[in-house]
């Protein structure tokens, strides 16, 4: 028998979610009632189908347990960690670059005066994590060393940590040791646990909540030619496979999230259908993040009407996003997509 996913659609958010869920017409999605959804479409490698929740008993015995088992960890109520808050959508992840040579922001926030003053505003207009990072992994990027990343963050580090929620972007076994002991709540590795093989010591060592990102290849290569069969389906069993293997090493936490890594290893097919079909990642019961901030896939569609900061595009994925039921945003500009969303769920009110 082939193997099946099962993805949540037709999502309702608001008010009006909150009352059919109460009437049973929908489901919450991981428990929220602002959130909800009437149908499923189920998956396999040569088939999809969209089946409302309420044709579902007349499914094959087979396949009705495959969903239900779906159906526990999609709806299942999340707990919260790390100042985020899964009844709230979204949570915002601000970024922090800490780099001479990230793709949007290289070298503007590198003073301990600037960057501080950066990640504290960020948080006082929203953002429920800063997310520092000393090592550049856009396309192209080679390997920073070890001593020049945590040189490059370490004052700004000590100091923020004291005062904001604080994710470290890092793929060194050692960098991660060191933040931890600042302070930092979140270890956001871009190489999905695969760069250093001690970093899977240092995460069970302090059961530090983590992230785990998919990308394929290395930000030197990622994006030469990136190939996949089926990369919504590759992807997902990657963190399927990936939480099993962290199980296997005693890691047993929930604290996880799970980033796809939009422009990581993707092309603009890829990261459309993955954005597009976002939802499949819920069944796998962990919160979803997303990086969709000035990413290339904004330039790639919107054409000559692309920007610098591409807030635009920015904005709308965004919301498209948090309509899907992504629980995080990674995103550069906290205040213009905090401004985006309340107004949106202002005007979707009944």
């Amino acid at each position: 028998m082939p193997k099946y996913y099962t993805r949540a659609c037709n999502f309702c958010y608001g008010h009006k979610s909150k009352v059919l869920v109460k009437k049973k017409k929908t489901l919450p999605l991981h428990g929220n009632e602002k959130i909800s959804f009437d149908c499923v479409e189920l998956i396999s490698r040569k088939y999809k189908k969209k089946i409302p929740l309420k044709k579902l008993s007349e499914l094959p015995k087979v396949l009705k347990k495959k969903i239900r088992v779906d159906l526990k960890n999609i709806t299942k109520k999340k707990k919260n960690f790390a100042n985020l808050n899964f009844l709230k959508l979204p949570n915002i992840m601000g970024v922090l670059n800490l780099t001479p040579d990230s793709f949007s922001d290289g070298g503007k926030y590198n003073s301990i005066n600037k960057g501080t003053k950066h990640a504290i505003q960020m948080f006082k207009s929203g953002a429920n994590i800063i997310d520092v990072g000393g090592e550049s992994t856009r396309p192209g990027s080679k390997v920073t060393n070890a001593n020049q990343e945590w040189n490059r963050i370490n004052k700004i580090l000590k100091l923020i940590c004291k005062k904001v929620p604080v994710s470290l972007d890092t793929r060194k076994s050692k960098i991660m040791e060191k933040g931890i002991k600042f302070g930092v709540k979140i270890i956001n590795d871009v190489s999905g646990l695969n760069y250093d093989l001690e970093t899977k010591s240092v995460l069970k060592k302090y059961k530090i909540p983590f992230i785990i990102q998919h990308t394929q290849g290395t930000p030197e290569n990622m994006q030469i030619n990136p190939s996949y069969k089926n990369e919504l389906l590759e992807i997902y069993d990657f963190f399927e496979q990936k939480i099993k293997f962290l199980r296997s090493i005693g890691i047993k936490h929930n604290n996880i999230i799970l980033d796809p890594g939009i422009g990581f290893g993707k092309n603009l097919k890829h990261n459309m259908n993955l954005i597009r079909n976002i939802s499949i990642f819920h069944s796998l019961g962990f919160p979803i993040l997303v990086g969709n901030s000035r990413k290339k896939y904004i330039k790639e569609l919107s054409g000559k009407n692309d920007t610098k900061n591409r807030t635009g595009g920015t904005v709308a994925s965004s919301i498209y996003l948090m309509m899907q039921g992504v629980q995080i945003l990674r995103i550069h500009e906290v205040d213009e997509i905090i401004q985006g969303v309340k107004v949106f769920k202002e005007l979707i009110k009944n």
